[in-house]
């Protein structure tokens, strides 16, 4: 009960979160999933849905305004902006899921067998982890893209790079609270191998941050590799990609706002909804016994 009765009185208790609160939370992460899950959907679909070539130069229909014709407008060279926001978020997204992905990977299992081996071995990588941490995430892809040159491969190459220390830190600790519980402890007497405990025993247990740091780093590595094709060491022109569709019209947003502001809009939704599910699975961890 709420209400805490004395003698005759009733004082109000501790309440708990307002049911409003609860719904406001939980619509924001069903909006979110809706948004991302059309943007993925609309991105993959550009070949079909876009109504004009992203790269076709027309003179003529440079600076439209939105309209009914050109939803987003069009560009300094006449190009259509929606048809070239839809192709530069398949490739955008592309970027961000493979390297979300192979930086997670590579990130997580060093940070578990970092933490099961312990010694030396968890000493250097954590002073690989710490050097790596010690440079903005910017400054490092500028850096390996100025030694290895702008190209698709090279970007996903680059933000991987960028961002497996994060899950190998965070991986790690929380593998430091679970090597000596009694369930990895049971693997090992039984003849486990290292690497048998670390897959079978404390990936799982890993798996919920594993899942919100995934979330988290999409939106995270979108960001990146914007900043690179806005600074021009990313995707390199004629191929659409928001952070270059941002740059190009940044010197026209007074007469032209719609070059720059709604890629950029597109660009500002992905990394929320992004953010708002990873934070919704952060407070949504699941609760019982350790996987054996």
């Amino acid at each position: 009960m709420n209400d805490i009765v004395l003698g005759t009185s009733v004082l109000p208790g501790p309440r708990a979160p307002g049911r409003w609160r609860v719904q406001l939370r939980h619509g924001a992460f069903y909006l979110a999933v809706g948004s991302l899950s059309l943007i993925i959907f609309a991105s993959l679909l550009a070949p079909w849905i876009a109504p004009y070539d992203p790269t076709a130069i027309n003179l003529g229909n440079a600076m439209k305004a939105p309209s009914a014709a050109y939803w987003f407008g069009t560009d300094t060279l006449g190009r259509d902006v929606l048809s070239r926001t839809l192709h530069g978020g398949q490739l955008s997204l592309l970027i961000a899921f493979i390297a979300v992905a192979l930086a997670g990977t590579i990130g997580s299992l060093i940070g578990i067998l970092s933490a099961y081996f312990g010694g030396w071995i968890d000493n250097v990588v954590m002073r690989v982890v710490d050097m790596q941490y010690a440079l903005p995430p910017v400054i490092l892809a500028m850096v390996l893209i100025g030694v290895l040159g702008p190209s698709t491969g090279n970007v996903i190459a680059v933000v991987t790079i960028a961002n497996w220390a994060r899950f190998a830190r965070i991986i790690r600790a929380e593998t430091l609270s679970l090597r000596h519980r009694d369930f990895v402890l049971l693997a090992r007497l039984a003849g486990a191998s290292p690497l048998r405990v670390a897959l079978t025993h404390l990936l799982p247990n890993v798996r919920h941050t594993f899942l919100v740091l995934l979330t988290l780093d999409i939106g995270l590595i979108i960001v990146l590799e914007a900043a690179l094709s806005f600074l021009g060491l990313g995707i390199q022109p004629p191929t659409p990609s928001w952070g270059g569709m941002i740059a190009d019209g940044r010197s026209h947003l007074e007469h032209a706002w719609w070059v720059s502001i709604l890629p950029g809009t597109v660009l500002m939704t992905t990394v929320l909804s992004a953010n708002l599910i990873a934070d919704h699975l952060r407070g949504h961890r699941p609760t019982g016994g350790q996987h054996d």
